[in-house]
């Protein structure tokens, strides 16, 4: 998992968000009506979640009458906890509530963080790859045959008219760099916000097929579930109202988002290079572009679907509306 051009979207969303918030300079909840919130966020810590920091540490978070405690823990745990009524949120992406749903999880999608799936197909631009189609016959390294960048790899042949039997795929684990350095594979899939950058950086100029540039899929969001959606709506509304506050500083000054995430992210420095662009480069997954902030669409969520249909990770199709809502944004 892992931006700058300020959109007329940030002035209509900050209209509608703030709208909904308390003042900043309002009095701050009493102690006792304070909601404590354990977030699982799926990885480490890191800059990528720069806009849950900022929303943290600028009281965003404080003046809807939650305090957040950060939990870097195993998406799929995330999951378990919400669905069992143990945690009331979790960090997750679109294709862990498909799953969820399949297996009878009560659970539900109801604000998406990240507007573009964060995957991609990288190699190097010595390799002679600059379309696609000129993957046919060459070697392709995956972390593994499951999760996100392998649903992102699949949806991306699918849309791209290829199938696995026109390269050979292998498993490399999280070990693209070293693989694409030392010519093992001749692609890699990985993140957008990952390797692509320090590829770069380390002077290994990189061609980058973005997953999100090919079909629209379901990308990290903000997971409930459906007890806490129908009991308690109202913390559901004033944590995505923080969120989405978070997002929208972060977005509007990434160097102040930066400086907020190295008092979150041990090691993390605000003059470092390579973090600065995987900031930069998760600014550009959160823009909504046409979509309203935190949205997401039925259309991702049946490409979502359809891909995990095909790959035999989901039998049965269900219905689109059981995965998400859109009605606790601003």
């Amino acid at each position: 998992m892992k931006r700058q051009t300020l959109f007329t979207w940030l002035t209509v969303a900050f209209t509608f968000i703030a709208a909904g918030c308390r003042p900043v300079g309002s009095p701050a909840p009493a102690a006792d009506t304070i909601t404590r919130v354990r977030l699982p966020m799926s990885y480490i810590a890191n800059v990528q979640f720069a806009p849950y920091y900022v929303a943290a540490e600028r009281g965003y978070f404080r003046q809807e009458g939650i305090e957040v405690e950060f939990d870097y823990k195993f998406e799929t745990d995330g999951v378990r906890l919400v669905a069992a009524g143990e945690l009331p949120f979790a960090v997750v992406s679109g294709e862990q509530v498909v799953l969820a749903r399949a297996q009878g999880l009560p659970v539900k999608y109801v604000a998406q963080w990240y507007h573009r799936f964060p995957v991609a197909v990288i190699a190097l631009e010595s390799s002679g790859i600059r379309s696609p189609g000129d993957l046919k016959g060459r070697t392709v390294g995956v972390p593994g045959f499951f999760g996100a960048t392998y649903v992102g790899w699949r949806a991306f042949l699918n849309a791209n008219g290829l199938s696995e039997s026109d390269v050979t795929v292998v498993e490399i684990g999280f070990t693209q760099v070293a693989a694409l350095q030392q010519g093992n594979v001749d692609a890699v899939v990985g993140y957008t916000v990952n390797e692509p950058i320090v590829l770069a950086e380390n002077g290994y100029p990189v061609v980058v097929f973005k997953v999100g540039d090919q079909v629209d899929l379901v990308a990290n969001g903000i997971l409930t579930s459906d007890t806490v959606a129908r009991d308690n709506p109202d913390l559901v509304r004033r944590f995505i109202r923080a969120l989405l506050r978070g997002i929208e500083d972060t977005i509007q000054d990434p160097d102040a988002a930066l400086a907020i995430s190295v008092k979150y992210v041990e090691g993390l420095k605000a003059d470092d290079p390579i973090q600065r662009k995987v900031l930069l480069e998760t600014i550009e997954m959160m823009k909504p572009g046409a979509k309203k902030p935190g949205e997401s669409t039925a259309e991702a969520w049946r490409n979502t679907q359809d891909t995990l249909r095909a790959m035999g990770q989901v039998k049965e199709a269900a219905d689109i509306n059981t995965f998400f809502t859109n009605e606790f944004l601003p």
